[in-house]
């Protein structure tokens, strides 16, 4: 957050302004005037009688004034009275009570006159009366007897003081009584008890009365209060008390609230406007009621209401006469409610609407004084001139007196006077002087000259011209030496002379000149006005949270007007910086090292110039781990529970969020803690479940976003008593580890899951459904017990008991286990194989009797392996494969075969103990597929027209190859396609030669062999013929014809018009502009074609003519050959021939291909495709002329 502080701010502006209003309406002193009252005592004055009393009266004029008192309406003859004297050139009265005197002597109602020849003025009636603070009559206080329940009030009755006293109760250790929504403090100084407790019984309930204005304190005696308790009354009543004594013997019962104060169901209230309204209700009952506000007809004032003492005053600042009406409490408890209205009436004492203000007239002008008051009732108007009424003053023929207002006509110097206002109803008065000054004076500007003011642009700047003269002058303001008036909406003229520019620029810099004029004269003033840029903090610290220990920066940099010099300032919440090395002040930010918890906070940083100031806030929260819980307690110990309670430690202002409870075994771990429970960090109460025979001990952990608190110190231990286990031994189970063996095995019992000493185990066994007896034995703390000589595999019923030296545990359950496993002694019949498909077979199989399994049947097991390939005839490695399928199934499928194979299997059962005997091995065969891609493709021997084509047979023909289709195309030099040239060649061929091709062509070849399934996959190629060696002899003809002087001349003009259009392109380039020709070449650059060899005209390898030492760069997949022209096998995968089975590739816009590697997307081909056609001399030669 960031707030600004300007000199020349809104607040500051109005303060000037009034200033210098009252400034214009002053006559400077060096002037006639009648006198002013400019200081005096207030009207009730209440003196200390232990000091001497000083009656304040000040007054100006000239000539200067005399000063004369009256005492309750006579003359105060000052001289006959030793005590009094007056200070010098002053009306200050001075009565010295110190030595003997008293100052009761002095009471009375004092007015002081100050007078000169010009006029007179007069002072308020000042009501002196000294402060009393006297002490508490004697009186016999009786104890009170009280019975539980029932109301209460002790009576203060302070004495009588002047001013109030102010009551509190306190005990004898001067410690103030507590108080709440049950026993509180009356406005009239008693203490109210709605119901009583026996805790309320002591003997020391003192009411203090202090007198602030002596200073002194004044107590009343204590006050006894026994309460007794309905259990003990019967015995109380009898053996010491009478029932007299009591309030009655009925028994403690709950009833209705009543109220103690006010009392009746109705009451009123006046209260003066602007003070304090303060209404009360206190109520007695039990439960003890609760107090609620409302006014009758309307809504209580928001923003001025507020609620004191538990609810029970209602407090109502700066009251008007629209916070009259009816005020209703309301008190309330579970068996009902009473309730009181307090009628409240508003009246008000005199206050101003319009006071009467100095009047200044140059001889022959008119002028009136207006005094205009309010009140309730409405107040009287009375004049007085010179502090005589006005209508047994001398006569003035200039005035004129017209209820409120006296009108002054054609005035002459004799009509100089002090008159005096007086508004009065029966709750004060108001009394105001205002004189009238007859003066013949030409103008005077009472503001320095040359005065500079500086203010913050955006900010109302004010220039003062202060002035005087009579008759009042005309104010002109000019800016400049040679500047014309200023008016208009940019400025503002006030009346008292000051030019106010509201939203002052730059550009507002500059002098400004006043020139003040009446018929007597004319006068003027410069100023100057600077209007400086303001200050900013354009990097404001921001909000840290930052773990204690760490270091944390504010940042705070500002931007200021260059002629001002800032300084920066750094509070902590809105004080100075510890004194600590550890914080770190640099020019535009604060460093704290080492954060503590006293680091929390808010930091400020503060810019100030001597013309503004601005600053921005950040809060720092120091986190960090919680503070460990302390004052554990264990409370309803029982034999398997206990609760824990703990205080929380404090949070380091990251909340706790959990509270984890671990424990130690003190009897079999000392030392080691183990987890618990945990509850919510707003729990510090929980129930533990107990185990019997550990000897507790707990702790507690806080958990919070930083991390976990220490523990907290551990509880006392806690014992619990032996019994016996509640729970038997998890986990058990009968497994065989032999054929004629049943192991039983169980997870033990843990610590302290025994409950007590001589921890066994009771282990029974017997055959299922044979109606054999249970067969057991007792085991000491063990997990593991062998039966011996049992049938193979043989279901038996099994449990294990637990026991200590209490008992036994609850009745275990049964589980069933088996005696151990031994092989199958069968293998699965009627094994079938049914082909599904060239890769997929799915074999059939009848299940073994369960009874020749011996075991839990897991599965059956297929082992299949190839036998040979029925298309190369010989045969191969044996390798075999095997596929498990578990359960009793009776089929599985064979994936992922070789096509045209024959293979073998069989097929075992399984049990826990292994596999059963195999059966008879089945032979089958799987039918042809499609080949794969031939092994490779390569081109020799380009001519102008032809191209020899060589190639491998698929490494997997997967059948009986039934030929090869070879496909082909050209691609022009925009990279278009063709027309496709589709030829079929017998299987047994391995070379073609395609005859009649264009010479320099590029062409694009697919190529794929064919089983009677189907096409293989595919692979690609691509081959150019070589360029017509008779272009090149008639381009050298074309060459022989350019050395005809002909021809030379016309070279040479076009070659002069290429320059011109080089110079220009030139020129475009440097400007920015793109040349579109290189573009498109850039754009079709082929760089790996490179030209024909000119010492043996053959066909060049395809290169990249980024580097020439390159030429040897591995050519991109799928778009062309290594240099030996020969497709391998390991690469044809990503080849263009692989691309979708007899699927033909497909071609974008620009001649890319965009096809399919066997049904997936082809890649995009390489940026840069070779032209279809090498560099010509002739092509070249043509394209230029």
């Amino acid at each position: 957050m960031m707030t600004k502080k300007t000199i020349s701010a809104s607040r500051a502006s109005l303060i000037l302004f009034l200033c210098q209003m009252i400034t214009a309406l002053e006559v400077p002193l060096d002037l006639s005037q009648p006198p002013t009252i400019t200081q005096q005592s207030p009207k009730d004055y209440i003196v200390d009688p232990r000091e001497n009393i000083v009656i304040q009266c000040e007054a100006k004029g000239k000539p200067p004034p005399s000063f004369s008192w009256t005492r309750n309406g006579t003359h105060f003859d000052i001289d006959k009275d030793a005590r009094v004297t007056v200070k010098p050139n002053s009306g200050t009265l001075v009565i010295n009570i110190m030595n003997g005197g008293k100052a009761e002597a002095y009471e009375g109602v004092y007015q002081c006159t100050a007078r000169n020849e010009r006029g007179a003025a007069i002072s308020n009636n000042i009501v002196i009366r000294p402060s009393r603070s006297p002490l508490w009559t004697k009186e016999k206080v009786e104890p009170k007897h009280v019975r539980e329940g029932d109301p209460l009030v002790l009576h203060c009755s302070p004495p009588v003081g002047l001013p109030p006293p102010i009551i509190f109760w306190m005990d004898n250790s001067f410690q103030r009584l507590p108080q709440n929504e049950r026993v509180s403090q009356g406005l009239n100084g008693d203490l109210y008890f709605s119901n009583v407790k026996p805790e309320d019984t002591r003997e020391d309930y003192i009411c203090y009365a202090r007198f602030n204005h002596t200073q002194t304190i004044q107590q009343k005696q204590p006050i006894s209060v026994k309460v007794f308790s309905m259990d003990s009354l019967n015995e109380t009543i009898s053996a010491n008390l009478s029932d007299t004594d009591f309030y009655g013997a009925k028994p403690l019962t709950e009833r209705r609230p009543t109220l103690l104060t006010p009392v009746g169901s109705t009451s009123n209230k006046v209260e003066l406007r602007g003070n304090v309204l303060l209404l009360e209700c206190i109520a007695e009952g039990l439960p003890t009621p609760l107090i609620r506000w409302i006014k009758e007809g309307g809504e209580l004032p928001i923003n001025r209401t507020f609620f004191e003492n538990f609810k029970k005053t209602l407090k109502i600042v700066e009251v008007s006469e629209a916070d009259s009406g009816k005020y209703k409490c309301v008190a309330r408890n579970p068996l009902g409610s009473t309730h009181h209205t307090i009628t409240v009436t508003v009246k008000a004492a005199p206050y101003w609407i319009t006071a009467p203000r100095n009047l200044v007239l140059s001889p022959g002008e008119d002028g009136t004084l207006i005094c205009r008051a309010n009140g309730n009732p409405k107040p009287n108007i009375s004049w007085l001139t010179n502090g005589v009424p006005i209508a047994i003053a001398p006569e003035d023929p200039s005035r004129k007196v017209d209820g409120d207002t006296i009108i002054f006509s054609d005035v002459q110097e004799r009509s100089s006077a002090v008159y005096q206002c007086n508004a009065s109803n029966e709750y004060g008065y108001l009394l105001a002087n205002a004189f009238v000054n007859v003066l013949a004076e030409p103008p005077r500007i009472l503001t320095p000259a040359n005065k500079l003011y500086q203010i913050i642009a955006n900010n109302p700047a004010l220039l003062d011209c202060a002035f005087f003269g009579s008759p009042v002058p005309e104010i002109e303001w000019f800016k400049g030496v040679k500047g014309s008036i200023l008016h208009g909406d940019l400025y503002v003229f006030h009346d008292n002379g000051t030019l106010e520019i509201p939203v002052a620029q730059k550009d507002s810099s500059g002098t400004y000149t006043c020139v003040a004029r009446n018929k007597l004269g004319k006068v003027q003033n410069e100023v100057h006005l600077e209007v400086k840029d303001p200050t900013m903090i354009i990097k404001q610290p921001e909000y840290k949270i930052i773990q204690k220990g760490g270091q944390v920066s504010f940042e705070c940099t500002i931007k200021h007007d260059r002629t001002l010099l800032p300084t920066i300032t750094w509070l902590k919440d809105n004080g100075e910086l510890p004194d600590d090395e550890r914080f770190i002040i640099h020019k535009d930010s604060l460093a704290i090292m080492n954060v503590t918890d006293k680091d929390d906070g808010t930091y400020t940083c503060v810019a100030n110039t001597t013309l503004d100031s601005v600053s921005a806030s950040a809060v720092l929260t120091v986190v960090d781990r919680p503070d460990p819980p302390f004052d554990l307690e264990l409370t309803d110990q029982l034999e398997r529970s206990i609760q824990l309670s703990w205080i929380p430690g404090y949070d380091n202002n990251s909340p706790i969020t959990n509270f984890v409870i671990e424990y130690e075994d003190g009897m079999r771990e000392p030392g080691v803690w183990h987890y618990q429970t945990e509850v919510r960090g707003t729990q510090t109460t929980v129930q533990l479940k107990l185990s019997p025979y550990v000897n507790y001990s707990f702790r507690v952990i806080a958990v919070n976003e930083i991390g976990r608190s220490q523990p907290s110190e551990a509880s006392e231990q806690y014992l619990t008593k032996a019994a016996k286990p509640d729970e038997n031994p998890s986990g058990v189970q009968g497994i065989g580890s032999e054929p004629d063996n049943l192991v039983i095995i169980w997870e033990p019992l843990k610590g302290f899951q025994s409950n007590g000493r001589g921890l066994q185990y009771k282990v029974s066994w017997r055959q299922k459904d044979v109606g054999d007896e249970w067969t057991s034995v007792i085991v000491a703390n063990v997990s593991k017990y062998i039966v011996s000589g049992t049938p193979t595999f043989v279901p038996y019923e099994i449990k294990v008991q637990a026991l200590n030296d209490i008992g036994y545990a609850p009745e275990p359950a049964e589980v069933i286990g088996h005696s151990g496993e031994d092989l199958p002694m069968v293998a699965p019949g009627n094994v079938q194989v049914h082909i599904v498909n060239s890769t997929l077979a799915k074999v059939h199989w009848d299940p073994v009797p369960l009874k020749t399994v011996r075991g839990h049947l897991q599965g059956y097991r297929i082992y299949y392996w190839k036998v040979q390939s029925l298309s190369k005839r010989r045969r191969r490695h044996v390798e075999k494969k095997i596929l498990t399928f578990s359960g009793n199934k009776t089929h599985g499928m064979l994936p992922g075969l070789e096509p045209y194979s024959s293979y073998k299997l069989n097929v075992r059962v399984v049990n826990g103990k292994g596999e059963g005997p195999a059966s008879p091995d089945k032979l089958f065969k799987t039918p042809e597929g499609v080949p794969s891609s031939p092994s490779f493709l390569k081109i020799s021997n380009p001519t102008l027209d032809s191209l020899t084509l060589e190639w491998g047979p698929p490494t997997h023909p997967n059948g009986i190859l039934i030929a090869y289709t070879l496909k082909f195309q050209p691609i022009n030099s925009t990279h278009e396609l063709g027309p496709l040239v589709e030829i079929r060649i017998p299987a047994n061929e391995t070379s073609l030669i395609l005859s009649n091709l264009n010479y320099s062509t590029r062409y694009k070849f697919y190529f794929y062999a064919q089983t009677s399934v189907g096409s293989g996959s595919q692979i690609t190629e691509e081959a150019v013929t070589i360029m017509d060696e008779g272009k090149l002899a008639m381009a050298s003809r074309q060459v022989d014809i350019a050395t005809q002087g002909w021809f030379i001349g016309l070279m040479c003009a076009v070659a002069l018009l290429i320059l011109i259009l080089l110079i220009v392109c030139f020129i475009r380039r440097n400007k920015g502009g793109k040349y579109p020709v290189k573009e498109k070449e850039d754009a079709h650059a082929d760089p790996e074609i490179q030209p024909m060899k000119e010492d043996d005209g053959t066909f060049g390898e395809y290169r990249s003519l980024e580097s020439d030492a390159e030429d040897h760069k591995p050519l991109k997949k799928g778009s062309r050959t290594p240099s030996d022209r020969t497709v391998k096998k390991e690469d044809s995968d990503d080849s263009l021939v692989d691309y979708g089975e007899g699927v033909n590739g497909q071609f974008n816009e620009d001649g890319s291909f965009i096809g399919q590697y066997s049904g997936k997307k082809e890649k995009e081909p390489a940026e840069g495709n070779e032209s279809s056609e090498a560099p010509s001399p002739v092509n070249a030669m043509n394209s230029f002329v």
